[in-house]
């Protein structure tokens, strides 16, 4: 997490045991990832609370919101022990969690101020979706992005709708249906990220600039533009939302996606993977 000297803290706004929300100066809120030990990554825990602290936020008068993860990885995705554990769930318990990430997603890309994400290591899986959903990414120069849930016999479906809304078929496609790893030049140039910290700046330095040019937007019209681009470019449709969830709770309890967790888990390659 970065320290942002220009932008002091004013308060504490949501204190989760995964993530806590922030108030800093200037109408800036910082929600943090807090699970450094894994890598910032997604289980049951994080997952209601950061759904919990968006709906808090979004009620509030934000001026813009800031993501960040605890530590040098911004987030690695979902936590494969807790996949794991969704897997071998009661179907309609799966399913629900589904759609609780979903929901969460949701809340992100349809917050009602200006989001920024500032990716550091790594955004991989879920993690990519969080900056998918965001407005600008700005990122370490040597940070890795990947939608790499098809090596693990899953679907990028719950984030699908916002990869594609953000970067268009032609650079989402290979990312999705590969699941291969990209620098973060590539991603800027793809429209992933817009910013990467350059030569001689901190990521500190580089994250004030970019959070000063937002605040120069004034609130009110910040917000209503924010609007205006969800009814351009809107959010996934109640039908595409349920397939979305459908789809990524059918492949996490399916024999390919639970042989790929076991695989990632035994540092073997899946059986699909076995020739190369």
């Amino acid at each position: 997490m970065t320290n942002l000297v220009p932008f002091p803290l004013q308060a504490t706004l949501f204190a989760g045991a995964t993530v806590r929300a922030e108030a800093l100066a200037q109408g800036i809120v910082r929600v943090v990832l807090d699970r450094p030990q894994v890598r910032n990554a997604f289980n049951a825990q994080m997952l209601r609370e950061l759904s919990q602290a968006l709906a808090e936020l979004a009620a509030g008068d934000a001026r813009l919101l800031l993501l960040e993860g605890e530590g040098n990885v911004f987030c690695a995705g979902a936590d494969l022990a807790y996949m794991q554990e969704q897997a071998a769930a009661e179907p309609g318990r799966n399913l629900e969690n589904a759609r609780e990430l979903g929901r969460m997603f949701r809340g992100l890309a349809g917050f009602p101020a200006p989001v920024v994400s500032f990716v550091r290591g790594a955004a991989i899986g879920g993690g990519l979706g969080l900056a998918a959903c965001s407005d600008f990414v700005l990122a370490e120069p040597n940070a890795v992005f990947a939608s790499s849930e098809v090596q693990l016999g899953l679907l990028p479906a719950v984030i699908g709708p916002y990869i594609v809304r953000k970067l268009g078929l032609a650079h989402a496609a290979p990312l999705m249906l590969t699941g291969r790893r990209i620098l973060a030049p590539e991603a800027l140039a793809s429209g992933l990220a817009q910013r990467l910290v350059e030569p001689g700046e901190t990521g500190e330095e580089a994250l004030a600039k970019v959070l000063r040019e937002f605040l120069r937007a004034g609130p009110r019209a910040a917000r209503a533009t924010r609007e205006l681009l969800l009814r351009i470019a809107p959010l996934p449709d109640p039908d595409l939302f349920e397939y979305t969830a459908s789809a990524i709770a059918a492949a996490r309890a399916s024999g390919e996606g639970r042989q790929g967790l076991q695989a990632f888990f035994d540092k073997s390659a899946p059986p699909w993977d076995q020739a190369f």
